[in-house]
């Protein structure tokens, strides 16, 4: 698949946009400042990217507990995330979801949510909304690995399939689910072949390489626009950090996470758009330039935004 210069210089953006923005916003948990924990997206930045880049804006996500990165993959603003995530009223939620329950209605995001697999159920209820509209959209909710599990995942992938909706099932697989790993709940190893269940495919790729996530993105995207169903997309990755901010890790070895360090997504994109002369080192190095600047700007927003109103406590709230 040729994919334009444009398109692959702003993979690269987005993903260092992510990289950055986690980076800083653990720095702000360590100082105290965020209301709430930090679930980080550190190491599966290719997978959000190379997902949502394969999207247009009228399409939908939903997410996890572990979304700021699939927000930001959609195009969402940091300087609304930050706000949200440090509880005030410019956030996207005006300061009532924080880091694990970011809805970005403006980019396409439905919202975060950090009950495991209770976005498939909403994002599946958008994709037949389309269908039943004759709009040509695509819902695609994201879950881990552990997310796959549930009801929730295996109620939406049978409906979706049984109506043909146009949804992509993104099942980002960073092997943990909290402290304990797949081989301990599944007793397979190639999760896409859940996909034969259920009569659709099932596509599992290298979740550290942004290209080879966004080919298979679009082409679960184009068979689901054209009426012909779900796709489960499985993106093998890792997540870097731990479970959430400060978290101990002792379920894990400083070996194992050290050996996919090596195989981390941002340098591995880097050295790919260099060798094949699409960008050069300064160029690359001005977009990071850019982002940490874009960082500093989002945080210093969000610092001096307001505190939300004591007397709206109860808006927003429906039965």
């Amino acid at each position: 698949m040729d994919i334009d210069k444009s398109t692959l210089l702003e993979m690269y953006r987005r993903m260092v946009r992510i990289r950055e923005f986690e980076l800083t916003a653990t720095d702000l948990f360590k100082r105290g400042q965020v209301k709430g924990a930090i679930h980080t997206y550190l190491g599966q930045e290719a997978s959000g990217v190379g997902i949502c880049m394969a999207l247009r804006k009228d399409d939908l996500i939903a997410g996890t507990h572990r979304s700021h990165g699939h927000n930001i993959a959609k195009g969402a603003n940091p300087k609304k995330m930050f706000a949200e995530i440090l509880g005030k009223e410019t956030g996207y939620c005006k300061g009532r979801g924080g880091s694990m329950h970011i809805a970005a209605f403006e980019t396409g995001s439905l919202g975060a949510l950090a009950v495991v697999g209770a976005g498939i159920p909403i994002a599946v209820g958008a994709a037949l909304g389309f269908k039943m509209q004759g709009q040509k959209r695509v819902a695609v909710p994201f879950t881990g690995d552990a997310g796959s599990n549930t009801g929730n995942w295996h109620e939406g992938v049978n409906m979706a399939s049984s109506w043909d909706l146009p949804v992509v099932f993104a099942l980002e697989n960073n092997h943990y689910g909290v402290s304990t790993n797949i081989k301990y709940t599944t007793k397979i190893e190639d999760l896409s072949i859940r996909a034969q269940s259920y009569g659709i495919p099932g596509v599992r790729v290298d979740g550290f390489d942004v290209i080879a996530v966004y080919e298979a993105a679009v082409d679960a995207v184009e068979r689901a626009r054209s009426g012909k169903g779900p796709t489960l997309l499985v993106t093998e990755s890792y997540r870097l950090d731990g479970h959430y901010a400060g978290e101990p890790q002792v379920y894990r070895t400083k070996e194992e996470v050290e050996e996919y360090w090596k195989k981390d997504p941002i340098p591995r994109f880097r050295k790919h758009l260099m060798s094949n002369n699409i960008a050069s080192e300064n160029d690359l190095d001005g977009i990071e330039k850019e982002i940490k600047k874009e960082m500093v700007e989002a945080v210093k927003f969000a610092k001096e935004s307001p505190q939300p109103d004591p007397d709206t406590a109860f808006d927003y709230i429906y039965a």
